[in-house]
């Protein structure tokens, strides 16, 4: 505990008080941290439009700050916020403490992410305007993922490509695998640095990424979060062909790419983007619902098993994320189709949710249970980073 009174009142607080700021296309997550302690203060999720003005976003911010200080937490005890950031392109590969310059700098960014990005902008412009005095830090999901080998990294495409547009793999979720790895070294009592993992990061977005020590060494989004396994609303990965013919028989381009990024995956297949509606559904035989949970447990067991060729031995498998986490249904789907390489298949585990190993086998690989937490790694980081600065 440290006793900070410059900007307080004679108030005992934690090392650091951080808040996290992670903006989605239309929602805006807001969580206070005491670190060490990371059991939040403050939480509380509200609505964040696209299309918003400045004034509107700086007005989101203030109306979770008031929310804030009704519980207790004054905007004058913060110490730094957090912000996610999802693509940081090849120029950031870990946390920065941001200014102007930096800001600039994410803007060129806007196009590899472009339903992500530009908001996150926003709402670091947004927060830094209302909470100014103190350091601002962005994390970012594709810093994870630096460490991915050239094999892994590249396409099979002409090297202009790559030289001149850019084109690679960066892959996504990077805080919450990152956040995955260490509560599995947890919970297998056994160090990082010895354990092969593959997480299956499954809620509105979905991926599988290989971790081998620590680092990753595959995962199944790419240049864009739409590679990969189906998902919520996005395809995840199709024949490229769709998309000329498509455009051959008259579609925009942009429309092409709203319905891949907003109208397809559970949406698309079964009528709804909420796996809960999907799995009531199939339960009284709508058969749409049930082609959907079909469809995404197929994709799923076939991405994570393609993810294990590139260990070469598999101690577990960590789902997470708000499907991977509660739809028992679903997990036991997948663990079904990859009792092929060895996997148990995992119980229901405790009602609530929360980490756990749901299954073990003596010759294969266990199941995990994590509960995501972006946000504790996106305060930790920016504490780090701040550190760094003797800030």
């Amino acid at each position: 505990m440290a006793h900070l009174t410059d900007r307080r009142s004679a108030e005992t607080v934690s090392e650091r008080r951080v808040l996290v700021v992670n903006t989605g296309s239309a929602t805006l997550k807001a969580t206070v941290l005491d670190l060490p302690d990371i059991e939040p203060r403050f939480e509380t999720t509200v609505d964040w439009h696209a299309d918003a003005s400045d004034a509107d976003r700086r007005a989101t911010l203030q109306t979770v700050l008031l929310e804030g200080e009704r519980a207790g937490i004054a905007p004058s005890t913060i110490d730094l916020v957090g912000h996610r950031v999802v693509h940081g392109g090849e120029r950031f590969v870990e946390p920065v403490v941001i200014d102007e310059p930096i800001l600039v700098e994410l803007d060129g960014l806007a196009a590899l992410a472009p339903l992500h990005d530009p908001v996150a902008v926003a709402a670091i412009r947004a927060a830094r305007s209302r909470l100014a005095d103190i350091p601002h830090v962005a994390a970012f999901d594709t810093a994870f993922h630096a460490s991915l080998p050239e094999a892994a990294r590249r396409y099979p495409v002409p090297d202009a490509w790559g030289e001149r547009h850019g084109v690679r793999r960066y892959g996504f979720h990077g805080l919450s695998v990152a956040w995955s790895v260490g509560r599995a070294a947890a919970l297998l009592d056994r160090p990082v640095g010895e354990l092969r993992l593959l997480v299956a990061h499954l809620g509105g977005g979905c991926s599988v990424t290989a971790v081998d020590g620590g680092r990753s060494v595959d995962t199944s989004m790419g240049l864009t979060p739409l590679e990969g396994l189906m998902m919520a609303t996005r395809a995840g990965s199709i024949d490229p062909g769709i998309v000329f013919h498509l455009l051959r028989g008259g579609r925009a381009a942009d429309e092409i790419e709203r319905d891949l990024d907003h109208r397809s995956g559970l949406l698309g297949v079964g009528g709804t983007a909420d796996m809960r509606e999907v799995l009531a559904a199939a339960e009284v035989g709508d058969e749409r619902a049930r082609l959907a949970l079909e469809l995404f447990a197929r994709r799923a067991a076939a991405g994570i098993a393609a993810a294990a060729t590139t260990l070469p031995s598999v101690d577990a498998i960590v789902f997470t994320g708000g499907i991977g986490e509660h739809a028992t249904t679903v997990r036991r789907s997948i663990c079904e189709r990859l009792g092929i390489i060895g996997v148990p298949v995992g119980g229901d585990g405790d009602p609530g949710g929360g980490d756990q190993v749901l299954a073990s086998a003596p010759r294969g690989p266990a199941v995990l249970r994590v509960h995501a937490r972006e946000d504790v790694e996106i305060a930790r980081s920016g504490v780090a980073a701040v550190t760094v600065l003797g800030r």
